[in-house]
């Protein structure tokens, strides 16, 4: 969808209110409304909006893990999975403990 299409007045919102969500919903589409010529909320579709913030998330787990990084604060993935069997070791002898 062209940007140009997508702007529309909050006039053309109240007068095509239903019209406009079914096709926001059918279509995945994001509308910018605008109040006395700027722009100031966006309408999206609420699947369209969920992917952005899963994107949103990841992005920002992928700028965490680089920073962790390049700080050195992490861990081997031979001795995550060491830590990782050890933990689960514990958890099974303490299971077996408290059933006897």
């Amino acid at each position: 969808m062209k940007l140009s299409e997508a702007i529309k007045p909050i006039s053309y919102l109240k007068a095509h209110a239903s019209e406009i969500v079914r096709d926001v919903s059918d279509n995945q589409k994001t509308l910018i409304i605008t109040l006395n010529g700027e722009a100031k909320a966006v309408l999206q579709d609420v699947k369209l909006y969920e992917k952005t913030q899963e994107s949103l998330a990841l992005l920002k787990i992928l700028s965490i893990s680089s920073h962790e990084l390049k700080k050195g604060k992490y861990k081997s993935m031979s001795k995550t999975f060491k830590d990782t069997r050890k933990r689960i070791d514990t958890f099974k002898k303490k299971r077996f403990e408290v059933q006897d």
